[in-house]
């Protein structure tokens, strides 16, 4: 079933889903089994098919462009909901270069012989039906898509209702591709509706879908994580940190910061606070101040910062747990690497968070010591993304601590299962 319209009415929305997850079910112990070569000439199919319905994929763009800006949509959220012709060349890549990876299923992770003579062994396998539900990004129906059909896992796809028909057309582009091999088309499926009720069903349908996938802003996450009866890969929100140690050297620090906090700000790799040693501040703050605002960004900071800069506002409490998402940033300054690490740990989403400095030693401290999913030194946090792994591309990045870290990508998208051979022993 593909997106269609959102046209609910007499229509048993609970019937519909608990359908699709029979459906998928059923595609994902087909897909399961798929050779390597299947599912990667899939997803190199739906990928040409997505670069040639271009035009197609950008006038359902515009539709829920045009949709969003009448709703009263945020510029941030705007931005995460605009395609054009270089973020569908990056769409095609990033499939292409999932399709280029190894297959992660059917790898042996290790492997044993018993005494008894007993040969064991564990390999990876697909988790079987992943449920995804996103929000303001088309692009995460084919990042998700390919990921899980690299994986071998069934998936339904539940785009937020702003991407309704961008993500419509993107989708039928993925199921030729399945198509075009012989696989499913059900592997790769919709709700046929924007209606909330679908989030409930899908929720609910423990018996169909092994793992939910929330990729969205906190009210989503946490809805998810209160609701769903199956486990979920938290991705919450992105409050990520940039420490400026003393030892940092300045241009690295002003060239970092600029794109940690601007490249994209609607990203939740962004950095939305900065933290900086007192014992530099004097010297180091007003650079930054300087090229923040010259890229139009309002900072807002403690009360030394706006002592040193005059053109820093006032920051209050709420700003130290603030995912801005938008051209703000706050600045604190910090007593050195302990206070750092705490204030990171403490007013974090475990998410992504950055140190600059040259002293190895303090960079080795805080990589170890602050609890994120991503850690990272001398480099800027919107490095944040599966695709900059390596990954080709990723579901979400997962701020839990159980199965997945980080980000999600077809790797981890499986389990693993233990197969035992033997030759007649049996238990005494």
């Amino acid at each position: 079933m593909t997106l269609s319209n959102n046209n609910t009415k007499n229509v048993d929305i609970e019937s519909v889903m608990l359908n699709m997850g029979a459906l998928a079910r059923k595609a994902g112990r087909i897909l399961a089994q798929a050779s390597s070569e299947d599912k990667d000439s899939a997803i190199l199919a739906g990928a040409l098919e997505i670069s040639n319905r271009r035009l197609d994929i950008l006038a359902a763009n515009e539709k829920d462009l045009q949709a969003g800006l009448k709703k009263g949509l945020s510029d941030s959220l705007i931005d995460r909901l605009k395609l054009d012709n270089g973020r569908i060349d990056s769409i095609v890549h990033g499939l292409e270069e999932v399709a280029s990876l190894d297959d992660p299923v059917g790898l042996v992770l290790d492997e044993w012989d018993r005494p008894n003579g007993l040969k064991i062994s564990r390999v990876r396998v697909a988790l079987g039906v992943i449920g995804i539900i996103y929000e303001s990004r088309p692009n995460v129906t084919a990042d998700a898509g390919g990921l899980c059909l690299k994986a071998g896992n069934a998936a339904i796809l539940r785009g937020g209702s702003d991407t309704f028909h961008t993500s419509g057309v993107i989708l039928e582009c993925m199921q030729q591709g399945l198509n075009f091999v012989g696989l499913p088309i059900t592997c790769l499926q919709a709700p046929p509706t924007t209606d909330r009720q679908a989030v409930g069903a899908m929720l609910a349908m423990n018996h169909f879908i092994d793992v939910i996938v929330p990729r969205g802003g906190k009210s989503l996450v946490e809805r998810v994580q209160n609701e769903a009866r199956m486990p979920v890969f938290a991705h919450l929100e992105g409050l990520c940190h940039t420490y400026v140690h003393e030892k940092a050297e300045l241009q690295m620090v002003r060239s970092v910061i600029i794109n940690a906090k601007m490249r994209r700000t609607s990203i939740c790799g962004a950095t939305e606070t900065i933290l900086i040693d007192q014992t530099v501040i004097q010297k180091i703050l007003r650079p930054i101040v300087d090229d923040l605002t010259n890229a139009g960004c309002e900072v807002r900071g403690d009360q030394l910062s706006k002592e040193i800069d005059n053109r820093v506002i006032d920051a209050t409490e709420q700003d130290w747990d603030t995912e801005y998402l938008d051209s703000i940033v706050s600045i604190k300054a910090v007593e050195g690497i302990d206070d750092a690490i705490n204030h990171i740990n403490y007013h974090g989403s475990n998410h992504t968070d950055a140190i600059i400095t040259e002293d190895n030693q303090v960079a080795k401290q805080f990589l170890e010591q602050v609890d994120s999913g991503i850690v990272m030194h001398n480099t800027s946090t919107q490095f944040a993304d599966g695709g900059e792994f390596g990954m080709g591309a990723e579901i979400g990045i997962s701020t839990g601590r159980l199965h997945a870290r980080g980000p999600v990508g077809a790797e981890q998208l499986t389990t693993y299962k233990y197969i035992v051979r033997g030759s007649g022993q049996v238990r005494p």
